[in-house]
Formats: structure tokens, C-alpha cells, sequence
């Protein structure tokens, strides 16, 4: 069974690489930068992960998973969204709060547990962010979405956010951006990098460039 340490670095590949092709390299810098260690202690984590087979490792260019490394990654995505879920929806804790308790409990928690925690849960496809979850095979539910930036003008519809500090999903909730909301993109200034909302309770909001890159929205069908 990989460490915490070793199911933190797959983790974090996974998320790196989340929705490009099966070839594509994940710069180590960014895995070094996404978990705020140095670019050696990376480098050197990366030729470990290449030695139990879960990656492959083109020096100075970047990593990417075997199929090994793959559905060990989407094992330990499984575990913390359905904790996540099971923190929002059973102990009632804020979206904002679960992202945090759920890097703790995932190293803790069995495949039981969290068989269990799936079956009460009725076999969800999404955690409270959105985000989707893994099957017991690794298998992903899919969905058609693209990142607000490249959203049309028009009727839009939040499916997905990808930012997990509090402060911001605090923020979103308390305009009603949480996924499923429905809002008007009235505007996008891409040179000042703005983006110009209006929510379904007709409240106007100014998005930058940073946190619309991190809002995922259905595509122009049915919304």
C-alpha cells in the first residue's frame, strides 16, 4: 500500500494533469510548486514513483502515470471525495470546510469504510465541489464542461469549482456560486481579464481571470 507521502505526490500528478490526454508530461516544478517542496525533493520523489511503477520520468520535461500509477491516484481521489461528500452531506460541515479534513482522513480511512460511506451515500458520482468520483474500478464519470473563460456570452451554468481554499469558496457561496447555480455571463473583458456575472438572484459580480480558470460550466446545451 503507498504512503501518504507517495498518495499525496499521485494525487497531486492527477490533478495536474486532470482532463489532458494519457501523454501528457506534468512539469515537476508545477508538482513541486502544488505542494510547496523544493524542485529537487520532487525530482527525486519522481524517480521513486518511476521505481515502484507508477510513473514515467523524462528528466527536465516532466512526468506522467503508468497505468499502475493511474488507478492508484483515482483510489486515493475516491477515498477523499466521498469523504468530502460524507462530511457536506452526513456531519453537515460546510463545503468550505471538508477539503482540509478530508487530506487527513484519506490516509486513514479503509476500503471498507469507505465501501460503506459509498453505499449510504447512494453511489454518488460528485462531491460537493463538483469534482467527479472515481468508481471502485477508477472509472470517472464524464461531463461535457469548459472553463468560464471560454464560455460564450449568454445563460451559463456552474458545474464544477476546482479552487479549494476557504476564503473563496466562502466567498462563491455567498453569491450563490456553488455547482448547479445558474447565472447570465454578461461580459468578458479577456484583456483585463474580467469576467461580469449576473446570478440567478440578480446579483452582478466581477470574476477575474484566476478564479474563472477555476469555475467549470456546462456547455451551451439545456442551460
Amino acid at each position: 500500500m503507498p504512503t501518504s507521502t507517495v498518495e499525496n505526490y499521485l494525487k497531486t500528478i492527477h490533478s495536474l494533469a486532470d482532463g489532458k490526454d494519457t501523454k501528457h508530461l506534468v512539469p515537476v516544478g508545477k508538482v513541486a510548486e502544488h505542494l510547496g517542496l523544493t524542485p529537487g525533493s520532487a525530482t527525486t520523489m519522481m524517480k521513486h514513483l518511476e521505481q515502484a511503477g507508477y510513473v514515467n520520468y523524462a528528466p527536465r520535461k516532466g512526468v506522467r502515470f503508468t497505468r499502475e500509477g493511474r488507478t492508484a491516484a483515482r483510489k486515493v481521489l475516491r477515498r477523499h471525495r466521498l469523504i468530502e461528500l460524507f462530511l457536506v452531506e452526513v456531519m453537515k460541515l460546510d463545503w468550505s470546510q471538508v477539503h482540509e479534513e478530508a487530506e487527513i482522513l484519506e490516509h486513514a480511512f479503509s476500503d471498507r469504510l469507505i465501501e460503506r460511506i459509498d453505499e449510504m451515500l447512494g453511489r454518488p458520482d460528485y462531491d460537493p465541489h463538483g469534482d467527479p468520483i472515481p468508481d471502485q474500478n477508477g472509472v470517472m464519470p464524464a461531463r461535457d464542461l469548459i472553463p468560464l473563460p471560454e464560455c460564450p456570452e449568454g445563460k451559463c451554468q456552474l458545474v464544477r469549482v476546482t479552487r479549494e481554499d476557504p476564503e473563496t469558496l466562502r466567498w462563491l457561496q455567498q453569491r450563490g456560486m456553488t455547482p448547479g447555480a445558474r447565472f447570465d455571463l454578461v461580459s468578458k473583458n479577456e484583456l483585463a481579464g474580467v469576467f461580469a456575472i449576473v446570478t440567478s438572484a440578480g446579483q452582478s459580480i466581477s470574476i477575474g481571470i484566476s478564479l474563472a480558470e477555476c469555475l467549470w460550466v456546462a456547455k451551451k446545451r439545456g442551460v
